[in-house]
């Protein structure tokens, strides 16, 4: 038998080295004759796209679109290039010839049904989740010219109301999420997560200090909106019971932005922008307020105007005219923006460093500022084998805002149109012979603030087994607020002699620290179709609030103003430290069945401080079902449905947001010496009863993709019923305290309908189009409220109807023989009183709200813009009874009605009661355009260089029958939301 032949072998190893090189040549001949290289940006409907995969068909040629979305391949004239990238359709070009191919990339809702989105402790494939999870990301975040991340809901989000307290800079928002659960104001904040770590977000400020702002300060406004990557909100059960006590009002999750791999990239994005107020009343001009104020005082009988009435009486000019409005809060405020990062990595460890300063001035006339400045990192390390992984996180965020104490516009809108002029010939502060207060006084008062926070979060997690992961999460949070408002002696007239011994000051300041530690265990396995993923975990959590309010009064000097020591009296208001101590057990498993059948069981054992003994525990859960119809065999290969989805949830959350301490009997020091010793006085009765809040979720939903899901349709109906109440129970006077807080029989139920429509209107390469629409109706009722009649609460509820509702009475119509408003008698005892006779019911809640977002691009320019609408009614603007020294609406002037000087006492009475009758509402609906962002990436020869010049504008154009000011503003003694229009440059290296 002949083994080897070295004569073969050698034929053999000429015949493969001849092979092998032949192979190798043809491709360097087809090069030679026909290579070019081809270049272009990879576009998706809102911005440039890295991280796209293009291959040369048919070949192991290859490359990657960079950050800014450009790509250069070297290929020939007759090939075709294949670009791919997870959560897009694949797209095949031609080349033919050309040298510059630009693609846009067209969401794959099928393909987007694969991207995992966070769940809070575990993420879901977006096609596989069971529970209610609305979703936004930086690309809509980065767009918006607004300092509160909350800000950036409004509009966007199904089932997510946001509304404004305040247009001044540092100003707060209110999130309600499917409507309100608690009977206490209070107790429907939602839980936000930061990188896993819990935020608090329980107010830092006091009454005494919070000055201008019509509420106290929230530390939600150091989240700085350019550091977040993505934001989703959890609504159902199936979604929230993990968090069991503290997912009632829903949970906000907020994850910042990371590193990722490749070469170091810098970026510097500068803006500049000016905002002013939305909309101005149209009140009465000098003519028609003098006209007004004769009329009155003949109504009155009074021929002769009294000394005091210095507006018609001659003491004042009567030809001058004043805008208050625009002298007061006509101003331009002036907002800085600069934000700068670097980022990058290997494929082992990646970075991110950012840093934000925001400045912002306002539209009152004297120069405040508000100043923010953020920084931020983040690294993600993972070993070599990708079993053990480590994720840190950190956020600190300054602000210092210097605010006026008393806010100008309602003085703006009362003031008599020809009052005395603001400056005297010197340029002094114009008193006008001690005739009036100057308004510009009131800015002497300011409120000043100081907050410092830091937020830092640690991941650290090991795959012992290649399904089963050891994970533990560690948090802390430092949070230091530092506020005062002042009363220098110079707010009053100097005629009055008043020196600085009448200056005050209040001063509140509160330090909240907290630590979590969260270890989690993590066990998935596949059983044939079927596949398991179990999770377990603990949390212990532990937050410390210290809380310092004190004042002075009398100084030698108001430049001594803001050093207490030098006050003659001093006094501390309140001195307290609060501990709050929470820990809990949870677990989940998920059961899914060939991506088809899919079952989520969610439960948590609780256990907070906050309740009395015996009352500490308690448990959560919920369970949640999807069915992925569309996968069934009886609908592969149709042409229509390409995506369809029923899910459906039930299960509890519970709720705590009551306040530390709140089931002991505790004291405050009285302020009261006796024999030498101050004592204590008690302010709370012992009550170890009360327990959690429970709040049953149930929900509905079926989510629908068309045609390759162009157009793809989510429709939702829940009901959420929370009972259990914690409320202030009134007691009688006799007992010497108010309220013994208690868990109330009262069951509030929410009900509701979301649907949000998303659409690929136009796809191509130089021009794209699509809509992202959402609507939600909720409806808000008292099902239950044991003893409500004889309670302190019968004329705010009635059950059946919403806890947003006012009892009003009803208008009949102005009688012009009595010269006064009447109203229905409703018991028919021939007076008008409150408690019997303000029986018509006014629902102030939104009927329906929504948006509609818009994006279009054509090639490198793009144009986003968000319409905001809200269905409502709401009070009109009522500043005065109608002939005394306030200005009105220019309309009261064509009105007959019943006008005093003020010595009326039945018009003045007649005139609150029509304040508080159903003639005062009005349809406060409103269309908006919210937001608008237009782009231009500026085409560069450096293809490493990226420069995009931007504009944004925010609340632009308002489209509502309101005349009594924003029909989105709830206060409107306040500074309405402000028109923005910013303008910047973002250059990337």
């Amino acid at each position: 038998m002949k083994i080897f032949s070295f004569r073969g072998y050698r034929q053999s190893v000429f015949c493969s080295f001849f092979c092998i090189t032949a192979i190798n040549l043809l491709p360097s001949v087809a090069w030679g004759q026909q290579a070019i290289t081809v270049q272009g940006k990879i576009y998706d409907n809102l911005s440039s796209l890295p991280g796209v995969n293009i291959t040369v068909k048919g070949t192991a040629v290859q490359t990657i679109s960079n950050y800014d979305g450009s790509y250069i391949i070297k290929t020939t004239t007759k090939d075709t290039l294949v670009f791919s990238m997870m959560g897009y359709a694949k797209k095949e070009i031609a080349i033919q010839g050309r040298n510059t191919i630009n693609v846009a990339m067209v969401e794959e809702a099928t393909a987007l049904q694969e991207v995992k989105i966070n769940a809070g402790y575990y993420s879901v494939k977006e096609k596989e989740r069971t529970g209610s999870i609305a979703r936004m990301t930086s690309k809509d975040i980065e767009k918006q010219p607004v300092a509160n991340v909350l800000a950036t809901m409004q509009g966007r989000m199904a089932g997510v109301e946001v509304t404004q307290d305040s247009g001044a800079p540092g100003g707060t928002f209110q999130i309600k999420i499917r409507g309100q659960n608690s009977l206490r104001a209070d107790g429907n904040q939602p839980l936000y997560i930061i990188d896993g770590v819990s935020y608090s977000s329980e107010t830092i400020g006091s009454i005494n200090t919070s000055g201008m702002m019509p509420t106290m300060t929230s530390p939600l406004n150091s989240i700085n909106p350019s550091d977040i990557e993505s934001i989703e909100i959890l609504k159902d059960a199936d979604a929230t019971a993990i968090y069991g006590s503290r997912g009632a009002n829903g949970v906000v999750l907020m994850t910042t932005k990371k590193g990722k791999s490749g070469k170091t990239v810098f970026s510097v994005n500068v803006s500049k922008g000016v905002a002013s107020i939305t909309k101005k009343l149209d009140l009465m001009n000098t003519q028609e307020y003098l006209a007004m104020r004769a009329q009155a005082f003949a109504n009155d009988g009074i021929t002769t105007y009294p000394d005091y009435a210095y507006d018609i009486n001659g003491t004042w000019d009567q030809n001058c005219y004043t805008d208050w409005q625009e002298e007061l809060i006509g101003g331009t405020a002036e907002i800085n923006n600069l934000q700068a990062s670097v980022s990058g990595g290997s494929k082992n460890t990646q970075y991110l460093l950012s840093g934000n300063t925001r400045s912002e001035t306002t539209v009152y006339p004297k120069a405040f500022k508000y100043k923010k400045s953020a920084a931020h990192f983040s690294m993600n390390h993972a070993a070599d084998d990708n079993r053990f992984k480590l994720n840190f996180s950190a956020n600190y965020t300054a602000q210092n805002n210097n605010q006026p104490a008393t806010d100008l516009t309602a003085v703006s809108r009362t003031l008599a149109p020809n009052a005395p002029a603001l400056y005297d010939a010197n340029g002094n502060l114009n008193w006008e012979n001690s005739t009036w207060d100057n308004p510009l006084a009131l800015l002497e008062s300011e409120f000043l603030s100081k907050i410092k926070d830091f937020n830092a979060n640690t991941v650290l997690s090991y795959n012992v087994l290649p399904n089963l992961q050891l994970k533990t999460s560690l948090g802390y949070t430092d949070l230091r607020s530092n506020e005062s408002n002042t009363q220098p002696s110079t707010m009053y007239n100097p005629a009055y002699g008043l020196g600085s011994e009448i200056s005050g000051i209040s001063n509140n300041i509160t330090s909240r620290t907290s630590w979590i530690a969260e270890p989690q265990i993590n066990w998935n396995w596949n059983l044939g179709k079927a596949k398991i993923e179990t999770l377990l975990g603990t949390t212990f959590q532990s937050q410390t609030t210290n809380r310092l309010f004190q004042s002075g009064f009398g100084f030698s000097s108001n430049s001594l103003i803001h050093d207490l020591a030098s006050a003659n009296l001093k006094t501390i208001d309140l001195s307290d430290e609060t501990v709050y101590k929470y820990q809990a057990v949870f677990a989940r498993i998920n059961y899914n069945y060939d991506s088809r059948y899919i079952l989520n069981i969610t439960a948590r054992r609780d256990g907070s401080s906050r309740f009395g003994p015996g009352k500490q525990f308690a448990n959560f859960g919920a369970i949640g079902a999807a069915w992925v119809f569309s996968e069934e065999e009886f609908l592969q290969g149709n042409n229509i449905l390409s995506f369809g989805k029923l899910r459906t949830s039930y299960g509890t959350t519970g709720n705590d947001q009551i306040g530390d301490y709140q089931f002991l009997d505790t004291y405050v020091s009285s302020g009261n010496t006796y024999n030498g010793t101050i004592g204590l006085q008690p302010i709370r009765l012992f009550n170890p009863e009360f327990g959690w809040e429970t709040n049953k979720k149930f929900e509905v939903a079926l989510e629908t993709g068309f045609f390759q899901d162009r157009i793809f349709l989510t429709s939702a109906y829940y009901n959420n019923r929370s009972t259990n109440q914690l409320v202030g129970i009134p007691l009688p006077g006799t007992t010497g305290f108010q309220t013994l807080q208690g868990n109330l029989d009262a069951t509030v139920q929410n009900t509701g309908l979301e649907f949000t429509l998303a659409t690929k209107n136009v796809t191509g390469n130089d021009f794209s189009w699509s809509t992202n629409f959402n609507i939600s109706f909720n409806r808000n009722k008292l099902l239950s409220y044991p003893g409500l009649e004889t309670s302190s609460y019968a004329n705010t509820y009635v059950v059946g109807q919403s806890v947003n509702i006012v009892k009003l009475y009803h208008y009949t119509g102005f009688n012009p023989v009595t010269n006064l408003y009447e109203f229905e008698d409703v018991n028919n005892d021939g007076q008008i009183t409150s408690l019997a006779d303000r029986q018509t019911i006014a629902n102030l809640s939104p009927k329906y709200f929504g948006g509609v977002q818009n994006n279009f691009r054509y090639k490198n320019l793009q144009l986003d813009f968000l319409f905001h609408f809200v269905k409502q009614e709401s009070f009109g603007y009522m500043p005065g009874v109608p002939g005394t020294a306030v200005n009105q609406l220019s309309e009261v002037s064509n009105q007959q009605l019943p006008y005093t000087s003020g010595a009326n006492g039945a018009v003045i009475s007649a005139y609150y009661r029509y304040g508080l009758s159903d003639a005062a509402l009005q349809d406060a609906s409103f269309v908006r355009l919210k937001n608008v962002s237009l782009t231009y990436d500026i085409p560069l020869k450096a293809k490493s260089l990226k420069c995009q010049l931007y504009f944004q504008g925010q609340n632009l154009l308002t489209f509502t029958s309101y005349n009594s000011g924003d029909p989105e503003f709830k206060f409107s003694g306040y500074l309405p939301p402000l028109r923005v229009f910013t303008t910047g440059v973002k250059v990337t290296l």
